[in-house]
């Protein structure tokens, strides 16, 4: 501890003996010019102190925190009236601030000083030293202060967002609005906006701890800022980063200006400290586009298409419905598809290469898979269940049991193309199959399991048992009928006949045959 604190605070008492010599001088000669220049050299000392400064603040505060002992010391010399009820932190910034203060007093005296007193030429020479001293004083102080706004900001989310690093700058920070994609309305947010990065806030409502939650960090690094305009919401802009596209809403005119203002400029400078690849960008950002186009696909994050905007399908152009065809987000593109057209997913960069539900075309694009290639991939149970039904030997519902299991209802279906496979789904609409049972060498026992279920049968293969139930006696017959004969490997000789004989079961039964 005691090499440690010398490290930092050994300049300090030299910088005292120095005040001390200027102080004797000015009151033994009206002449401080020729003083001050001759002490100038000695002003390196300060230097040092302002670039240990950071170091010695954090150094106090590790130890406030670490010794109990040294807090209560501390404290104890604080109380002292030759402190004048100032911290410890406050004297530390004295010598920061003490150059800046050299600088206004040569300033001032040279102002009130008459050009042909014999001091002039000194005090010009002294304040040409002084001021180059105070230009790194005052930066050094701008850094503390950031630093300072930075750990109040890391206080307010909770420590977990690593900010506190002298590289990044506070520019702006306020209450925003955003609107919601699905149903436009808008909820409170609040936004920091930095030199390298905007984060995206959640205001959390605790008397004590953090006040924010961190929902999204997006880099200045090709983002774009457009005005937008809503006749219900006013006020509005967009900032599209790689990792998100967010639709804002400010409270007023002027604050939209603001902010527009404050994120170009960011936008700017960071493409300026970015020298090498200032025209690539310009180029790549020149009019910006509303939609991701296919170069960016997955690298960007897209504007998500309202739901209140359209009233179909973008891909298929099939009418949208509460029930059977409900409105999906394209992850890649945003645009607004159906179940059907968004049973995909895709590796997006702007997402951390996560799994992403996207559009077919989005797809095709991002993964270079065609159609074909897309079905050989699919696993057995990913087969849509219309699919299949549209092109089977048999398929109707059947109340199924695994071994002790309670009953289910299932869609059951044999493809035409795979007879010998039973495929279970829990809708005629599904896209995915709950089960498949590969029929060859089960054995068949069409003997009914109770009186509640008068037309069961059961499928066994050493220790597997699969129990069916149909709704009635003809139904359970024709089931049976291609189920003997795949367990033996064989196909049904006429396989229309058989889905003709199904379709004219009476109409208590059709509603739950294909």
């Amino acid at each position: 501890m005691p090499s440690t604190v010398n490290s930092y605070f050994q300049n300090l008492r030299k910088e005292c003996k120095n005040d001390s010599a200027l102080l004797l001088c000015r009151t033994t000669t009206p002449r401080i010019g020729d003083i001050l220049q001759k002490l100038a050299p000695f002003l390196k000392m300060y230097g040092e102190y302002v670039k240990n400064f950071d170091n010695a603040m954090e150094l106090v505060k590790t130890w406030t925190e670490r010794s109990p002992q040294f807090k209560f010391i501390i404290q104890d010399i604080q109380k002292e009236k030759v402190c004048g009820n100032l911290t410890l932190q406050h004297h530390m910034l004295e010598p920061v601030q003490r150059i800046p203060r050299y600088e206004m007093l040569l300033k001032d005296y040279l102002r009130k000083l008459p050009q042909d007193s014999l001091d002039w030429k000194d005090a010009e020479k002294s304040l040409e030293i002084i001021s180059t001293a105070a230009s790194h004083s005052n930066s050094a102080i701008r850094k503390m202060e950031n630093l300072k706004k930075l750990l109040e900001i890391y206080e307010m989310l909770g420590e977990e967002e690593d900010i506190v690093n002298p590289s990044n700058e506070l520019i702006k920070e306020g209450q925003i609005l955003k609107l919601a994609a699905r149903n436009t309305s808008a909820q409170e947010r609040y936004l920091f906006l930095f030199n390298n990065m905007l984060l995206y806030c959640v205001p959390k409502f605790s008397l004590v701890g953090s006040k924010f939650s961190v929902r999204t960090r997006v880099g200045i690094d090709g983002m774009k800022i457009i005005e937008t305009h809503n006749e219900e919401y006013p006020h509005t802009f967009q900032v599209s980063g790689k990792e998100r596209t967010l639709e804002l809403q400010a409270s007023s005119e002027q604050d939209k200006e603001e902010w527009i203002k404050a994120l170009q400029n960011t936008i700017e400078a960071f493409q300026q400290r970015n020298e090498t690849f200032r025209n690539a960008i310009a180029k790549e950002y020149e009019d910006m586009p509303v939609e991701v186009s296919n170069a960016e696909l997955g690298k960007r994050a897209p504007r998500w298409i309202r739901d209140n905007e359209v009233t179909m399908c973008m891909k298929c152009k099939e009418p949208f419905n509460a029930l059977t065809r409900r409105r999906h987000h394209c992850r890649a593109c945003g645009h607004v598809v159906c179940w059907k057209c968004s049973d995909y997913k895709a590796h997006l960069e702007y997402d951390g290469n996560k799994l992403n539900k996207v559009c077919k075309d989005c797809y095709h694009v991002i993964t270079g898979c065609t159609d074909s290639e897309e079905k050989k991939k699919k696993g057995i149970l990913e087969i849509e269940s219309a699919e299949v039904s549209g092109n089977s030997v048999i398929c109707s519902f059947l109340q199924y049991m695994e071994k002790s299991k309670p009953w289910q209802k299932a869609w059951c279906v044999i493809p035409k193309q795979e007879a010998l496979v039973l495929y279970m789904y829990g809708a005629p609409q599904d896209v995915k199959a709950l089960a498949t049972i590969p029929l060859l060498g089960y054995t068949v026992d069409d003997t009914p399991r109770s009186a509640d279920l008068p037309h069961s049968f059961k499928l066994t293969q050493s220790k597997s048992v699969h129990s069916f139930a149909a709704d009635n006696e003809e139904l359970k017959q024709k089931w049976l009928k291609v189920i003997h004969l795949a367990v033996k490997g064989e196909t049904p000789e006429c396989q229309n006949e058989l889905q003709v004989n199904l379709e004219e079961q009476p109409e208590s039964s059709k509603t739950s045959e294909c």
